[in-house]
């Protein structure tokens, strides 16, 4: 297939003139190994390179013969939704000897491979790295035992290595997320949330064993993620006497008519001394301390199991096209590299400097230097451990600071799950500050109404994992209220305002910020946080919201192909929520693998329609005999969806048939993601420090008087950065006829669909990684949205 003409000057460079790129999947197993896998070998096939499986890992690269199979297009159909790796994963004595190096070197020479793609953790990847800077040696000594001729020599003179970190520790230092995680997470939340139901019944306490034998990461987040009582971790052992605080803080929990206890523990969990910490240990002193009737969960492999998440998809996807292109770039003297995630950002890291790394934190933690060990694991890390302290532990009134400020919270636009999270942090963290916190119900309807009241720490307990909006929220601008809330305003005295919502919240305090010249009421610290399924808020990447729903998306999308492989050659069009946004539409499509995605953004005509029909004929004429194609509600307004249903079932008449599905408000339901949880909690945090921060500048002779523009922001995130940004700025960037950003970042990833979807696009490469240094610390502001 020829790649589009303006991508040629790019893809004339790979590596050597053999243009064959080998992948493996090596150590443990993690979910989503299988959608880089699948990117990797279609970026692979759509620049024009010889693509090879290499099965069982480096054990297949040392044994050779059928562990080394070219691959087609069609031999990765159908893995995108599977977990583990499809390729399989061993662990491999013989490659740590110099002989099965050996072996290895002279099976990928047979074949012109001197390209590798490698999926594993950092003991794969430095065996790769190990294997590369002997290459030359190898070759050498495989020349003069007369096994390959000086001209092989010559022709596959140089290894190029680009890693990919599959593990579901994310133990990993230089990324943010490691393919796996996220799915990781899914399935403990899973099993927390249904332990929670049973626990309540019976007023029980569960300690829950999760993996990470040295890092935390899994146990910390999921611990964020479902209000955890205690949790242990490896980086951040407990105090001495810990045990004495854990009980206490165990029996506050149970006197204030909690009905359950969680505690979770990393596998790896250690004191202060390094002595393991095991849930058996947890367990009995609970038992003997409390008598409480204490229960433990080890959850295990199940963690390693399951469909990969969305996020997982998508990241590996990115991921893996991402590695090629580096691999097509690389030069005898760039260093093997890894692609990584900063933020929302897709970066190339030295391999080597990011194993050294994460060797430090293991170092530092045997020698008891924790502090540097959270640290080095990075700054979404870091972040966790402390929005972690800042919610979990209730301090005692008389500890309290007193601010004397009223802080008032509330919902705004469609439900979107994790706003409970979010306004459980606000408070939380609005209450350590020493703020008086309100809640506000049914938006600004009900903020004319006075529907207003104090809210308590004990009142948030157990929100984080409900979904929908407990609060309540309406689509209500405040325009017509004006009065009405400046008056309830003056009523309770409220000092600044937190807003959760989705396009109609940053529009309401687009309003309000509008009317302080009228209002001397709305001259107070506001900041909104975006919470919407559409992810339609301009300033940010992602919405609180829009992860729960693109898994609603691909689980149903999954499960259509899977009746669709059933009844070959039939084609669903499936109609997506998102307003005219059409992040869900483009994005789901890129996690399900389907084979089109119609959105608003980006304009198409009936000739496109034509020839996608074309596209798909052409497909089942191959050994996929189905289609999926999404189609964003809002994409254009003569196309809609029975169109185009009606358009493909008479065109593909006798080669395939047509089923169409609206999804509808299954998107805004569901149990929050542990992403949207994580997302949640954290910007919510940081939004009520920056309020805090704001009143004591803006606070003057007896009064809180804030008229300027920085006083009404939007926290957002982008690329990778968490960013305070006033919504009168955002204006400029806002087409409020559409109700979306005038520049959307993702529609950078709409050709990668297409790619992977086998058409022929451009592929805009600018704005594809640059090597960078793994710096130990980034600067103040540069917080990492990755949860």
């Amino acid at each position: 297939m020829e790649p589009h003409p303006a991508d040629k000057k790019l893809f004339e460079n790979l590596s050597g003139s053999g243009k064959a790129i080998g992948v493996l999947t090596s150590g443990g197993d993690a979910q989503g190994m299988n959608a880089a896998v699948r990117a990797v070998v279609r970026m692979g096939i759509y620049v024009e390179a010889k693509v090879y499986f290499v099965y069982e890992g480096y054990q297949g690269m040392v044994d050779g013969g059928d562990n080394i199979v070219e691959v087609s297009w069609e031999s990765v159909s159908s893995i995108l939704q599977v977990g583990g790796t499809v390729i399989g994963s061993a662990r491999c004595k013989a490659f740590r000897t110099r002989e099965g190096r050996l072996q290895a070197a002279y099976n990928l020479v047979k074949r012109g491979i001197t390209n590798l793609c490698v999926i594993g953790g950092d003991g794969s990847l430095t065996g790769a790295n190990l294997f590369r800077e002997e290459w030359s040696g190898l070759l050498e000594e495989l020349a003069e035992s007369g096994k390959i001729d000086e001209e092989a020599v010559k022709k596959y003179a140089y290894l190029n290595i680009v890693g990919m970190v599959g593990s579901i520790d994310n133990d990993f230092c230089g990324t943010d997320m490691t393919i796996g995680t996220d799915s990781a997470l899914h399935r403990i939340i899973e099993v927390v949330d249904a332990i929670m139901t049973t626990a309540q019944s019976h007023q029980r306490t569960f300690v829950l064993e999760v993996m990470g034998r040295h890092c935390g990461y899994l146990a910390l987040v999921s611990a964020l993620a479902c209000g955890a009582d205690w949790v242990l971790i490896p980086e951040y052992p407990p105090e001495e006497g810990w045990e004495d605080k854990m009980c206490v803080k165990l029996s506050e929990n149970r006197a204030r008519k909690k009905r359950l206890n969680i505690i979770i523990v990393a596998e790896g969990a250690i004191d202060s001394h390094n002595k393991a910490i095991t849930s058996e240990q947890v367990k009995d002193l609970v038992v003997r301390c409390l008598g409480f009737d204490t229960r433990v969960t080890i959850l295990g492999h199940v963690q390693r199991g399951g469909t990969p998440s969305a996020f997982d998809r998508i990241l590996a996807s990115r991921m893996g096209v991402e590695a090629v292109l580096a691999l097509l770039e690389a030069t005898p003297d760039t260093p093997a590299c890894v692609v990584s995630l900063s933020g929302n950002q897709a970066v190339r890291l030295p391999l080597m400097e990011c194993v050294q790394m994460t060797q430090e934190v293991q170092k530092a933690m045997d020698e008891a230097r924790f502090k540097e060990a959270v640290q080095l694991r990075g700054r979404s890390f870091e972040n966790n451990l402390k929005t972690y302290k800042l919610l979990s532990h209730r301090k005692q009134d008389a500890e309290l600071p007193k601010s004397n400020f009223n802080v008032a919270v509330l919902n705004v636009g469609a439900p979107a799950a994790g706003m409970n999270a979010a306004v459980r942090s606000a408070v939380r963290v609005g209450i350590t500050e020493g703020h008086k916190m309100f809640a506000i119900n049914d938006g600004f309807e009900g903020f004319a109404k006075g529907q207003i009241k104090t809210v308590s720490w004990g009142d948030v307990g157990g929100w984080t994992g409900q979904g929908g909006s407990i609060l309540g929220t309406k689509r209500t601008l405040p325009a017509k209220y004006l009065e009405k809330i400046a008056d309830q305003m003056r009523t309770y005295n409220i000092n600044a305002l937190m807003v959760i919502g989705g396009f109609e919240a940053y529009e309401s305090c687009l309003q309000l910020y509008e009317a302080r010249s009228r209002f001397e009421e709305f001259c107070i610290p506001i900041c909104v946080l975006p919470a919407t399924i559409s992810n339609n808020v301009p300033g940010t990447d992602f919405s609180i919201g829009a992860d729960t729903a693109l898994n609603a998306i691909v689980e149903t999308c999954d499960r259509i192909k899977q009746s669709a492989s059933g009844t070959k050659r039939r084609v669903f069009i499936i109609e997506t929520m998102g307003g005219y946004c059409g992040y869900l539409a483009n994005m789901g499509g890129l996690a399900a693998g389907a084979d089109a995605a119609y959105i608003f953004e980006e304009k198409f005509d009936i000739r496109e329609l034509q020839a996608n029909v074309e596209h798909l004929t052409e497909k089942m004429k191959t050994s996929i005999q189905r289609g999926l194609v999404l189609r964003n509600e809002n994409c254009n307004e003569n196309y809609t969806t029975d169109f185009i249903y009606q358009l493909y079932s008479e065109e593909g008449k006798g080669v395939f048939d047509c089923r169409k599905n609206v999804l509808g408000h299954m998107q805004q339901g569901g149990a929050p993601s542990p992403f949207d949880r994580n997302f949640g909690t954290k910007i919510s945090a940081k939004a009520i420090q920056w309020i805090s921060k704001k009143l004591v500048e803006t606070y003057r002779k007896g009064k809180v008087f804030a008229n300027t523009d920085d006083t009404v922001c939007l926290l957002g995130m982008r690329r990778r950065n968490l960013v305070f940004q006033p919504v009168a700025e955002l204006k400029g960037e806002t087409d409020f006829v559409h109700r979306i950003a005038k520049e959307q970042w993702w529609l950078k990833l709409r050709p990668l669909m297409k790619i992977l979807a086998k058409y022929k696009t451009s592929y805009d490469v600018s704005d594809s990684g640059q090597l960078e240094h793994v710096a130990m610390h980034r600067p103040k502001e540069a917080e990492t949205g990755a949860i």
